[in-house]
């Protein structure tokens, strides 16, 4: 095997020379289990050793088309020119002050990109923090010390995180809160208008659900109560699920006129994964908080709270921040990403994706009854499988196809509530022959289930 970098100069091409997992990645795998909590799961068993563009290399020699973006992380492939000269020229001039002991410029542009990114006119502020978790956390903590109250309300199939109180806005119990509870108080759950499984079909789900939610919140919380909604305008751990066009417009006026911080989670969906800088966007929602992550920073740990000046600025001083949070490398990182998706013009690059993956998506679900839905926007697409003829989830054959993927060259994730979606979240920057090509190699995947 040559010897060669990542990034954009990796040959963008799939290659398995051995069995997956290979003899080096089953070293390895023998010293993980060794010397890692066994609580650290693992997608597929391959250790990475190059990625770059749309194919991520293992230590073996094999070449995997990327449809997964280290869960929707590196939207701009895996170091990226401008992500790699910023932070490399950043290491070199210092790593880490605290933002909070002595300040730095970087913070401060990237905390200026995202008040120009983020949709809204009014005056905004920004903060920065390691995780999306974190970021979560925090726009909570804001909405609290904003409004003077403590109730939150999150919806059905939502995930914000894996913290204390973010599991507890996290709806699925395995594996992200199974046996670590109890878990933070005064947090609600309330339905989300999702069309597939809507009892009474998708034409009614946005008014339905809509009203669901709203009836519960004034009757079971109390309007007066609530300090913040905080929902995801694509739904990722949950399935990928869209909520009915309308859904989302209704609960964000209610909370305007109840006085509630609406809070968007756009982690996974930010930074050009839907076709819009923000997926919230789609439908005209201003969000008065915006938490973002994952795609900020090309693969850096960065996350930040975004929002209303007012409601930023309502926190005492040294209320917020933490000993790492918007390192200046992940800055300058941020700074790289960003660039990255004005000049390629990323946003029409998940268009684009879009307009290869739906249609071929939607023919192989005439062909296999086992794919019950198609949904998705941009480069954040999604099959559901049920049992044929039903909407019965079928999470064997969701595992079956991932297996098959990932034996074949291809790396995909699974996700959903009940563990029966197939979800896309190629790199951005991925070349169309390459894409088609994982394609090829899904519905081969679906063709085995016979």
């Amino acid at each position: 095997m040559t010897e060669l970098s990542g990034g954009p100069a990796l040959p963008q091409e799939r290659r398995v020379v051995t069995a997956i997992p290979g003899p080096k990645s089953q070293e390895l795998m023998a010293r993980k289990q060794a010397a890692v909590a066994a609580g650290v799961g693992t997608v597929m068993p391959v250790f990475a050793a190059r990625a770059g563009g749309g194919v991520l290399e293992d230590v073996d020699g094999n070449s995997f088309i990327d449809l997964g973006s280290g869960i929707a992380v590196t939207s701009v492939g895996n170091s990226a020119e401008a992500v790699v000269r910023r932070a490399a020229a950043q290491l070199e001039r210092f790593t880490h002050t605290c933002v909070m002991v002595t300040p730095y410029e970087g913070y401060v542009e990237v905390c200026e990109e995202l008040a120009r990114l983020t949709p809204g006119d009014h005056a905004k502020r920004s903060a920065l923090f390691n995780s999306g978790a974190e970021a979560v956390e925090n726009a909570v903590k804001i909405a609290r010390s904003y409004t003077g109250r403590q109730a939150v309300v999150v919806f059905d199939h939502g995930y914000h995180g894996r913290t204390n109180l973010t599991m507890a806005l996290t709806a699925k119990n395995m594996p992200y809160k199974q046996g670590f509870g109890p878990f933070a108080p005064e947090v609600y759950r309330v339905p989300v208008a999702y069309p597939f499984r809507w009892p009474t079909g998708p034409d009614n789900c946005a008014e339905e659900a809509a009203a669901q939610a709203i009836d519960q919140i004034s009757k079971q919380v109390g309007a007066q109560n609530v300090a913040a909604i905080v929902i995801e305008p694509l739904l990722g751990e949950g399935g990928f699920i869209e909520p009915a066009r309308g859904f989302l417009p209704r609960i964000a006026e209610f909370a305007r006129d109840n006085g509630i911080v609406f809070v968007a989670d756009e982690i996974q969906s930010g930074f050009c994964r839907t076709g819009q800088w923000f997926a919230c966007e789609d439908e005209g929602i201003v969000p008065d908080l915006i938490t973002t992550a994952k795609g900020i920073a090309g693969g850096l740990p960065l996350a930040a709270v975004t929002g209303r000046a007012e409601i930023m600025d309502a926190v005492h001083s040294g209320g917020l921040g933490g000993t790492y949070g918007g390192n200046p490398v992940a800055c300058a990182a941020a700074l790289g990403a960003i660039e990255t998706m004005r000049e390629l013009d990323l946003n029409a690059k998940a268009r684009r994706i879009e307009e290869i993956m739906k249609p071929r998506l939607e023919k192989m679900a005439q062909q296999h009854g086992v794919i019950g839905e198609v949904r998705g926007r941009g480069a954040m697409i999604a099959i559901e499988l049920v049992r044929p003829g039903t909407k019965e989830p079928d999470p064997e054959a969701t595992a079956a196809v991932a297996r098959h993927c990932h034996q074949a060259g291809v790396l995909v994730l699974t996700t959903g509530t009940y563990g029966n979606v197939v979800r896309f979240l190629p790199p951005l920057v991925i070349g169309e022959d390459l894409l088609n090509e994982g394609l090829d190699v899904v519905e081969e995947a679906l063709a085995s289930l016979g």
